[in-house]
């Protein structure tokens, strides 16, 4: 039988195409997605699918709606799309979806992320693992995915996702601002014009200023990750020189957005959580906002100040928007500069959290380094890997080297010092790497505790 562990991970589908992602397996999930959602007591009559600007996208979209047809459901396929745009066409459509993308992943990848109805997530404990199992099974009897005339409906919702998101955030009225986009020859290439620009609907006061914004999934600028600081240059470098107000990374399928200064200074996801969060407050008072336990302790900070209830979860969309909906939560915000959505279906939209903040600094006169000042109480190491034989014993050997501090296991290990310094040690899902992320007060404790805590993993 097919062995698909190396392609199915925990949120998603992602490989190398074609040695562990090509048409034929893509046809088999489509089948055992469809199946899947039956098998859960959910309508799976349509199913939409989208696809980025990768190369192999459109022929894995279309093998995939085939398999689709082959379980009795048919295809909505709106084309190239951004992530958030799929999750858009999910909720505001009510159908479960496909969109084929690697992210922020080389070239030679793809991959699936699928949702349920309503953009709900679909992961490795909500159903994905079913279709892991259930397409290694078609793959070993081909003959078991049947021929159906393919019935596959094209429809664009870009101006519907345009509208829908300008309806959630008014930026007719801020001051003008220079605001230069780095689409990294990804989706923001595309969907940009649409929302921010004039393409199909009215002028906002902004003046757009695209870079790469020509869609290539061979990347030939630079990866399309805006949390490598590396892919931040040549924004940062124009920022300076053109005299922008702000910039605008987005990664290759544009569902997360990282924000620069006017100095080119990277502005933190953890205080553009707390930024969101503080407006989402101001419109819905004592809400919960969900932040993961990597997000800066100003996030629960700004929350409770504001008055709302944080709620702290595990790193990864499928926890934060299992919280979203449990607790009804307004907002969310990952490290990782993915921002989710209560009024966007729950879904993460680095567009929804780029609009925020251009609506945000527009609506008064301080510059973004002045003004994000607010929300950045602490410093932080960032996420640094380290390759490791055993992951466990790692850890083990961490928590022993700090006998006073207090510990909780709730993703990997997180350990508070007493004051005010903090770090997690957290193990890759796909990768024999440890994650570590430390954050301390100032700058010097921050480093002394990052170089202690690295000795030992690197040891």
């Amino acid at each position: 039988m097919t062995d698909l562990s190396q392609l199915v991970k925990a949120y998603d589908v992602r490989g190398v195409v074609p040695d562990q992602l090509n048409e034929t397996v893509a046809r088999a999930l489509g089948t055992a997605f469809v199946e899947m959602l039956r098998e859960s007591g959910d309508d799976a009559d349509k199913i939409v699918i989208a696809h980025d600007m990768r190369e192999t996208g459109p022929g894995l979209a279309r093998a995939f709606a085939y398999g689709a047809n082959s379980a009795g459901a048919a295809g909505v396929h709106i084309g190239l799309a951004s992530t958030d745009q799929l999750y858009y066409a999910s909720g505001s459509l009510g159908l479960p979806g496909a969109m084929f993308t690697a992210s922020h992943n080389p070239a030679q990848y793809n991959g699936i992320k699928l949702c349920r109805a309503g953009a709900k997530p679909v992961g490795q404990d909500s159903g994905l693992a079913i279709v892991r199992m259930r397409a290694e099974e078609l793959l070993g009897d081909l003959d078991a995915v049947a021929e159906m005339p393919p019935r596959i409906e094209h429809i664009s919702l870009l101006e519907g996702y345009a509208k829908y998101l300008r309806s959630l955030v008014d930026l007719s009225g801020i001051r003008p601002l220079k605001v230069i986009v780095d689409a990294g020859n990804g989706m923001g290439g595309f969907t940009v014009p649409a929302v921010l620009g004039n393409q199909l609907l009215p002028s906002l006061p902004l003046e757009i200023v695209p870079m790469y914004f020509e869609l290539d999934g061979s990347f030939p600028h630079h990866e399309a990750n805006p949390l490598d600081p590396a892919n931040l240059v040549d924004l940062q470098q124009a920022i300076r020189e053109q005299g922008a107000d702000i910039g605008l990374a987005f990664d290759g399928d544009a569902d997360r957005c990282f924000v620069v200064d006017e100095h080119g200074d990277p502005v933190s996801p953890s205080a553009i959580t707390a930024l969101v969060a503080k407006r989402e407050l101001a419109r819905f008072p004592g809400a919960t906002v969900i932040h993961n336990l990597i997000t800066s302790a100003a996030v629960p900070e700004i929350i409770k100040e504001c008055g709302g209830e944080p709620v702290r979860s595990r790193v990864g969309h499928s926890f934060i928007k299992a919280e979203m909906a449990r607790t009804d939560a307004v907002f969310g915000g990952e490290h990782s500069a993915h921002y989710y959505f209560r009024e966007f279906w729950f879904a993460d939209t680095g567009m929804l959290a780029a609009m925020h903040v251009l609506a945000a600094l527009g609506g008064q006169e301080q510059p973004l380094s002045q003004f994000a000042a607010e929300f950045e109480r602490y410093s932080a190491s960032g996420e640094i890997n380290s390759t490791v034989a055993d992951a466990a014993a790692k850890i083990a050997e961490v928590r022993a080297a700090f006998p006073d501090a207090t510990f909780d296991d709730l993703d990997g290990m997180t350990a508070h010092l007493g004051d005010g310094a903090w770090f997690n040690l957290r193990a890759s899902n796909t990768e024999p790497l440890l994650r570590l992320n430390v954050e301390a007060p100032k700058p010097d404790r921050m480093a002394a505790l990052r170089d202690e805590v690295l000795a030992i993993v690197r040891g």
